[in-house]
């Protein structure tokens, strides 16, 4: 380490303002960027130049993307492509002001400290490579429906940190795509049609054929019904107070398609099953009583919960088989 040159007329301890000094220092300085003006010119200009190349390259890419109606994946790449060739301008530019800089020290030095910024931006580059994944994979497209952790809506567009998710009470939702390309998505417009089912409940007194039949017919006079595949109607359940009929029918695979063309469904089911006499019961429960003081309580093979096991013999009090069983002992 070379020693420290110390000015002969320079004070110990003692604070010297040297004009002198200040001024040769502030002229050395003016006479660095008079020589370096004429690179700073030229600089200045290349990077302008390279500017409008990355703003050329950009609507060149983004144009590609619209031809081929991937409006998005030209506009990540666009964005990508512009960036690209404004840092391959700032380095060459930085090379003409110092022509000593080497732009592969440069990228070197950033070689090593990209770790630090990986870490510091990793959620950043992960949702960003996600959703170049997404673009160029096209599990889903605008304005598709999805399902994906517990949201349901129309996909608005993909950007490169989020998917935005409007839902269908009006609200957006911003999904991070890095969740999206790691998790399950449902696509419920993937398909032109979409099935729908639901259950209805006939009495056990009626006949499980002639509902299914009448069932049918309702659904084969709703326009917006498939009529292939055709609606189906089948016994589905035994349940506690009724025999589950399970409906399946086809519509357009569209939110509001759905839920309009189930409205008619289950208001022409209604009608039909009613015009026919077929009984929609309601939920019933059966309550059994026993009188705990019979004689037989707790007797499982005499009793059963409810009523007595044997209908022709008729049970007694328990007060009174004591009695009776004292008599007869008494009697002996």
């Amino acid at each position: 380490m070379p020693a420290l040159e110390i000015s002969p007329n320079d004070q110990p301890q003692t604070l010297d303002l040297d004009p002198g000094v200040m001024i040769e220092r502030v002229d050395s300085w003016i006479d660095g960027a008079v020589r370096l003006a004429p690179n700073m010119v030229v600089a200045v200009i290349v990077f302008l130049v390279f500017i409008g190349l990355a703003v050329l390259a950009k609507r060149l890419v983004v144009g590609q993307g619209n031809r081929r109606s991937r409006e998005n994946l030209g506009e990540v790449l666009g964005g990508f492509v512009k960036w690209a060739v404004l840092v391959l301008g700032f380095l060459l530019s930085a090379t003409i002001v110092v022509p000593t800089l080497n732009p592969g020290d440069l990228i070197a030095g950033l070689g090593v400290s990209s770790i630090a910024i990986g870490f510091a931006f990793k959620d950043i580059l992960q949702n960003w490579l996600a959703g170049l994944l997404i673009l160029l994979r096209q599990p889903f497209n605008i304005n598709d429906q999805i399902e994906i952790n517990g949201y349901e809506g129309t996909v608005e567009r993909i950007e490169t940190r989020a998917t935005i998710i409007r839902t269908y009470d009006g609200q957006n939702v911003v999904m991070p795509n890095s969740d999206i390309y790691t998790n399950a998505v449902l696509v419920k417009t993937a398909h032109a049609k979409r099935r729908s089912q639901y259950d209805v409940g006939i009495g056990y007194g009626d006949d499980i054929d002639t509902a299914c039949e009448v069932i049918r017919t309702a659904l084969a006079d709703i326009a917006d019904v498939e009529r292939s595949p055709a609606p189906e109607a089948f016994a589905w359940d035994l349940a506690a107070s009724w025999v589950t009929i399970r409906i399946r029918w086809w519509t357009d695979s569209r939110r509001a398609d759905v839920v309009r063309v189930q409205a008619q469904v289950i208001r022409a089911v209604k009608q039909a099953l009613d015009a026919a006499h077929i009984d929609m019961p309601y939920a019933t429960s059966v309550m059994l009583w026993h009188d705990q003081t019979e004689a037989v309580e707790g007797d499982r093979s005499r009793q059963r919960e409810g009523w007595p096991a044997d209908p022709e013999s008729p049970s007694e009090p328990r007060w009174q088989a004591i009695q009776r069983a004292r008599g007869s002992a008494d009697d002996r």
